[in-house]
């Protein structure tokens, strides 16, 4: 009896494969993230001229998506799920930091990268941005996942 034909459209990499992708993956992330830092840095100086929900809430939605990227590429290959829920602690934690009011911490606050990356006060609205600029990451992520290949939603 000849063996079952299975409809299956499912691609199995070598392990070389898989690697060679999770290393151009890497780079695609590291390259977004950069982009989304510019285009950060770009919301609080423009801030002036954007729209006043834009100019407020941009900038701590563009470090957040960025913080996604960022973990991505240091985990690529790794499930969307884990490496959302990683930036999400990862964005928590710095914003529950702001309640910290070390001499220490204040003054690494007080430099330019470590107020950026830091911040200053917490806001609950803050917390809010995070979620959504990750969730924008992650839902981007699986729109080209699903475009590019229906069976790579099974990365989930």
């Amino acid at each position: 009896m000849p063996p079952a034909q299975t409809t299956s459209t499912e691609v199995h990499l070598s392990r070389s494969q898989a690697l060679r992708l999770i290393k151009s993956e890497r780079h695609v992330y590291l390259l977004c993230a950069i982009a989304v830092l510019f285009l950060g840095l770009a919301s609080r100086r423009f801030r002036g001229i954007l729209p006043t929900f834009l100019a407020e809430y941009a900038g701590d939605t563009l470090w957040a998506l960025m913080l996604f990227l960022l973990v991505s590429t240091l985990l690529a290959g790794r499930p969307i799920l884990t490496r959302v829920a990683i930036s999400l602690a990862l964005a928590f934690l710095v914003e529950l930091s702001q309640l910290y009011h070390a001499a220490w911490i204040e003054s690494i606050r007080e430099t330019t990268l470590g107020g950026m990356v830091l911040g200053f006060g917490f806001l609950w609205t803050d917390l809010i941005c995070y979620a959504v600029g990750i969730v924008i990451g992650a839902f981007t992520e699986l729109g080209i996942l699903y475009v590019s290949s229906t069976n790579s939603i099974r990365r989930i």
